[in-house]
């Protein structure tokens, strides 16, 4: 496994589910924004016309979206979830001590747990990069947004179960 940033793990569940829905917003999803800008077009002055300017705030967020879609696919290695050694890795679930609180998250992207409640962190996080490699019982500390030291111990390293 590559710790290069670009390069993004997905189950194949979670790549299937992407590539749904870039299909749809490049396919579905522009020809009805389409529709929408062109009616409210029709209705006149477009300077102080709401629906025209909520359209195009939808279709730059429909077009940012393709965006990191495409490149997360063009990017994604697709596979099983790595199976659990006790090091820290993408693809894994992480339990630590974060703090002096314990957290469970799974080291990777928001993509691959869909709607599931667990909580994910990237690997190019501060969190990600300071635990990458680690292994149960180390500890570690990193810098968090706002400057403050935050230690982390991990406590449990496992193999990521959709």
């Amino acid at each position: 496994m590559t710790n290069d940033s670009s390069v993004t793990w997905l189950t194949q569940e979670a790549y299937d589910r992407r590539s749904a829905e870039l299909e749809q917003l490049s396919g579905e999803g522009r020809l009805e924004i389409a529709k929408k800008i062109e009616a409210a077009r029709e209705e006149g002055d477009l300077k102080e016309n709401g629906g025209y300017h909520a359209a195009k705030e939808e279709q730059g967020k429909i077009e940012a979206r393709i965006r990191v879609l495409t490149e997360l696919l063009r990017h994604a290695t697709v596979g099983e979830a790595p199976t659990s050694s006790g090091v820290v890795e993408p693809g894994t679930v992480i339990t630590a001590n974060i703090l002096g609180d314990k957290s469970v998250f799974l080291l990777g992207s928001r993509e691959i747990v869909g709607d599931a409640e667990l909580d994910v962190y990237s690997e190019g996080s501060p969190l990600g990069i300071a635990i990458m490699g680690m292994k149960v019982g180390e500890s570690s500390s990193y810098t968090a947004p706002n400057g403050k030291s935050i230690s982390v111990e991990i406590l449990a390293v496992e193999t990521y179960i959709p």
